[in-house]
């Protein structure tokens, strides 16, 4: 049993390190052949790679282990990003990934949250204002490079709103379980969903302060 689990794990361990060269040949590649290569970003690059690379095999047995693999992956990708981001000249365009590629590791943490509703629920609100927070990021990411153009509106007012429906949500689902404290915990939920819906609105309308 074990001899036959070594091949197996030995050609995960090989697989991720081919996945790791191929992504850092293909960044090279495309930096030199649009004129933006920076060789020194590849001390970031490399170890990005072999960081992420070496989560792999650890994502893909699962459990415990596989929750170490995953955050070895997503410290690893992110290393990387920075530097593909580097390499192709292109951090003062793209630092917005530097939002949306950590909030989406801490949304995809959720896979191993916990079974009772209560600190279930807590994790899927971590998770989900993590997706707001990548939304937000792709959102700067578009206004960087001119894509969009809310000119001076309170347009970040919309994501707060977000935030506070995510907030609320998740405590209003908690009265469909019978838990103890479920009370109070829908309490703590709704009283800061309902300001940050309140404060988004506010930027998003641009309404003063002192009314």
């Amino acid at each position: 049993m074990a001899a036959g689990r070594r091949p197996d794990t030995a050609a995960r361990w090989w697989g991720s390190l081919a996945v790791a060269a191929l992504a850092v040949a293909a960044v090279t590649v495309t930096a030199q052949a649009v004129g933006r290569f920076h060789w020194w970003a590849g001390f970031v690059l490399v170890p990005g790679a072999l960081i992420a690379a070496s989560g792999g095999p650890l994502l893909l047995r699962g459990g415990g282990r596989g929750f170490v693999g995953y955050l070895l992956a997503c410290v690893g990708g992110l290393v990387f990003a920075v530097g593909g981001l580097l390499m192709l000249g292109l951090m003062g365009r793209g630092w917005p990934l530097m939002i949306t590629l950590p909030a989406l590791a801490i949304a995809g943490t959720y896979v191993w949250h916990a079974a009772d509703p209560l600190p279930a629920a807590f994790h899927r609100t971590i998770a989900m204002l993590a997706l707001v927070t990548a939304a937000l990021g792709i959102t700067f990411l578009l206004l960087v490079n001119g894509v969009l153009d809310f000119g001076d509106r309170g347009w970040w007012g919309g994501f707060i709103m977000a935030g506070g429906a995510v907030i609320l949500g998740n405590g209003l689902e908690l009265l469909r379980h019978q838990i103890p404290y479920r009370a109070q915990a829908v309490t703590l939920a709704i009283g800061p969903g309902v300001i940050a819906l309140l404060l988004g609105l506010r930027f998003l309308r641009d309404w003063p302060f002192n009314l």
